[in-house]
């Protein structure tokens, strides 16, 4: 006698048939887990965009400070060579006048 493969959809003993009360409690649970992640997502999402921008502007505070006495004097040097220069013009006398 020949052995034959049942069809795809015929349930073999290895597998568990849910009845339909028992497969809607799995989707209801399923639902309510999906909802449970969406809301914890919700939650670490609004905490990490707030830690992420205090973050953003502690860094950027620093950097600032950091980098505020460089251009200080780079603003000075050339304001100074500027005045200098616009002096310099005005003592040498009018141009073509």
């Amino acid at each position: 006698m020949a052995t034959r493969t049942p069809p795809r959809y015929v349930p073999t003993l290895t597998e568990v048939v849910k009845s339909a009360p028992e497969a809607r409690v799995a989707a209801d649970s399923a639902a309510a887990q999906e909802e449970l992640i969406h809301r914890v997502l919700q939650r670490v999402d609004l905490v990490l965009e707030r830690k992420l921008r205090e973050a953003i502007a502690a860094t950027v505070l620093e950097h600032t400070r950091a980098i505020a006495p460089l251009l200080r004097e780079e603003i000075e040097a050339v304001v100074r060579e500027t005045v200098a220069r616009a002096f310099a013009d005005e003592l040498e006398g009018p141009k073509g006048r």
